[in-house]
């Protein structure tokens, strides 16, 4: 009656015509011969146990944000953004050379950046956003804006396409000094932070939705199996991406230089992006992940 029906011990008295102090007695009783057996739940025991099996999975160092009932989606992305910011200070010192991508996740962490300063630090921009609808100046240069401020750090930003309609531009505009100086910062990062996108994602991903990509865009990357992208290259769930046709045309890092970061935070919320996240895991572009507790028991969950 206590236990299933939660009934008071008063109530629970007056049903076995007996007193209260009895009533107490026999929980008591009840407790100390194990009949009744009372277990706590620790959402960080469960998170611990998470973050444990996609370390030994993919041999990086997982943070599991605990689930929180009553949370819709936006709220999960601003905890696990929190959590990011707060995971990445230490990796970030004086001399630090800082990729940062752009994005819907980068643009909630960057709120939450802790104050650091630094000296001779460096943010570079990853990837192009200027679109045929926006240059995407004012969308990449407050996400950058934000983590140079946090850090005391110079920015560099990158002012090109996210794509160039021509993976020959792309070749000539490599050469360019002015690109080459980006280029360069980009080759001696030491950290280097971003999301994932997600062709599945429920929210899908603002490469996806902001006009960077057309139709016949959508229908090759479908062709040739794409489930996400890090910083505008894709890749496929096995973490392929030769043969990937829009990537000639991507203004991103190729995933040779992302694994060359010694440092490379991945932040992932959203169980619709456990696909995407599964394929940049196993294209080794990520050493450091912070991810909600949902999202990674859907990781898990592919894997089984």
């Amino acid at each position: 009656m206590y236990y299933l029906q939660d009934l008071t011990m008063d109530a629970i008295a007056r049903e076995l015509r007996t007193s209260r102090s009895t009533v107490s007695r026999l929980l008591t009783f009840a407790r100390e011969t194990g009949l009744v057996q009372i277990q706590i739940w620790n959402p960080l025991e469960s998170s611990a146990e998470l973050e444990s099996a996609i370390s030994r999975r993919y041999r990086i160092r997982a943070h599991v944000v605990p689930h929180v009932s009553n949370l819709n989606e936006a709220e999960t992305l601003d905890r696990v953004s929190m959590y990011a910011a707060r995971t990445l200070t230490p990796f970030v010192g004086s001399n630090t050379v800082l990729g940062v991508a752009w994005g819907s996740t980068l643009t909630a962490m960057s709120r939450y950046l802790n104050r650091k300063s630094t000296h001779g630090s460096t943010v570079v921009q990853l990837n192009g956003a200027a679109n045929t609808q926006t240059m995407g100046l004012g969308y990449a240069s407050e996400i950058m804006r934000r983590f140079g401020g946090a850090y005391d750090a110079a920015v560099e930003e990158f002012p090109v396409p996210a794509f160039f309609d021509r993976a020959e531009t792309k070749r000539l505009m490599w050469q360019e000094r002015s690109v080459r100086r980006v280029l360069d910062l980009q080759a001696h990062m030491s950290v280097a932070v971003f999301g994932v996108g997600s062709v599945d994602a429920d929210v899908p991903s603002h490469v996806y939705t902001g006009s960077y990509l057309d139709s016949a865009d959508l229908q090759s990357l479908a062709e040739e199996r794409v489930v996400g992208d890090v910083a505008t290259v894709f890749y496929r769930e096995d973490g392929s991406s030769d043969g990937i046709a829009l990537n000639e045309r991507s203004t991103g890092p190729d995933h040779t230089l992302i694994r060359g970061v010694e440092h490379r935070f991945c932040v992932v919320s959203g169980p619709s992006k456990a696909r995407s996240l599964r394929g940049a895991l196993r294209a080794r572009l990520v050493t450091q992940l912070v991810i909600d507790e949902a999202t990674a028991r859907a990781l898990l969950a592919l894997e089984a």
